[in-house]
Order: C-alpha cells, then sequence, then structure tokens
C-alpha cells in the first residue's frame, strides 16, 4: 500500500481524521496477514517508509507508525505519506547465549 493521507479535511475533526487514518493502516496489515503464505515462507514481514510527502518518506517499523502518525498530526501537517509493502519472512534460530547465565542441571 502506497497512500497519502490528507489529514486536514473540511467538516471533520482533525482527531477523528488521524484515529481513522490509523484505523485503515491496521486493517491493511491484518487483511495482510489473513493471506495464504507461499510455500517455504514462516510469516509476512512488512517494509514500511512514513513522511510528510513520498520524497521525505524515511524507513520505519511497523509498530513506530502509529507513533509517527501521531508526531505529525501534532506538528501540525497536513498530509502524511504510507507505504507498506509486504515481503516473505523467515525464521532463524535465536543464537546460545554465549558467557551468560549457564543451567545448572536438574537432580
Amino acid at each position: 500500500m502506497k497512500k497519502i493521507f490528507p489529514l486536514n479535511i473540511e467538516g471533520k475533526n482533525r482527531d477523528r481524521v488521524v484515529e481513522a487514518v490509523k484505523h485503515e493502516i491496521r486493517k491493511y496489515v491484518k487483511r495482510e496477514r489473513r493471506r495464504a503464505l507461499p510455500e517455504g515462507v514462516d510469516f509476512l514481514d512488512f517494509d514500511c517508509r512514513f513522511g510528510a510527502s513520498a520524497e521525505t518518506a524515511e524507513v520505519a517499523h511497523l509498530s513506530a507508525l502509529t507513533g509517527l502518525l501521531d508526531t505529525l498530526a501534532a506538528a501540525g501537517a497536513d498530509q502524511c505519506y504510507f507505504e507498506i509493502i509486504a515481503k516473505p519472512g523467515h525464521r532463524t534460530a535465536r543464537p546460545a547465549a554465549e558467557g551468560g547465565v549457564e543451567e545448572e542441571p536438574a537432580d
């Protein structure tokens, strides 16, 4: 999804518009996660970019998007740009703890 959302809409409360944008983003992510995974893929990962416009958009983590939107709206921006692209993800094993706490053998 690549989309520019206007934040100032005549006749609508700005706070409600920001909440509607957040809802649309959450709805899109849920819809993408419901899709069947391709063979050999463990989960869907998302590449995200956010900014006031497409030219100024920077890479952001999916979980940080709503906070970034709040920050941009508080700064008084007229619009915001979201780019959320689903990509295949592969889980990797956690590395063994090195030099950490060793487990004691059970008796």
